[in-house]
């Protein structure tokens, strides 16, 4: 099974991993957070990683990270070769829990789920059932501002 590891601003990583093994909970093996603070050197941040990329003692490591561009991601994208493991940024709960899912596929397929998950499970919600949901609706007499 592939390992994932979730780096992101304190304490996102350990809140998602939470959230995951309350649906689950047998994973706990399989899926580790490194919550990076603010205060963190971005070199003590990498050395954790390693560590724990180590610690999930898989051959193949599918990294999530929160924000792309920022320090957890760029920590990540340190660890990444390409071949052995697999960056996705934006990190969400959706997108973890269906990487939990497919953690038997191939890395590639679950870098492909991971994304998918992430993106699908964000969704306008309104009083009435998603399905019926349109957008919002202006009044006739308004006017977005356009450049």
């Amino acid at each position: 099974m592939i390992g994932i590891l979730i780096i992101a601003h304190a304490p996102l990583a350990t809140a998602l991993r939470e959230c995951a093994l309350h649906v689950f909970p047998d994973c706990a093996d399989g899926v580790l957070a490194l919550d990076v603070l603010p205060d963190d050197a971005p070199e003590d941040s990498l050395n954790l990683a390693r560590q724990a990329m180590v610690a999930l003692g898989t051959d193949e490591v599918l990294l999530l990270s929160d924000v792309f561009g920022a320090t957890p991601c760029n920590v990540a994208q340190l660890l990444g070769d390409g071949n052995n493991t697999r960056l996705v940024a934006g990190a969400n709960l959706p997108m973890l829990l269906r990487s939990i899912c497919y953690r038997h596929e191939s890395l590639q397929a679950l870098a492909a789920r991971a994304q998918a998950g992430g993106t699908q499970g964000v969704m306008p919600v309104g009083s009435t059932a998603p399905q019926n949901q349109t957008g919002q609706r202006h009044a006739p007499s308004h006017r977005d501002h356009q450049q």
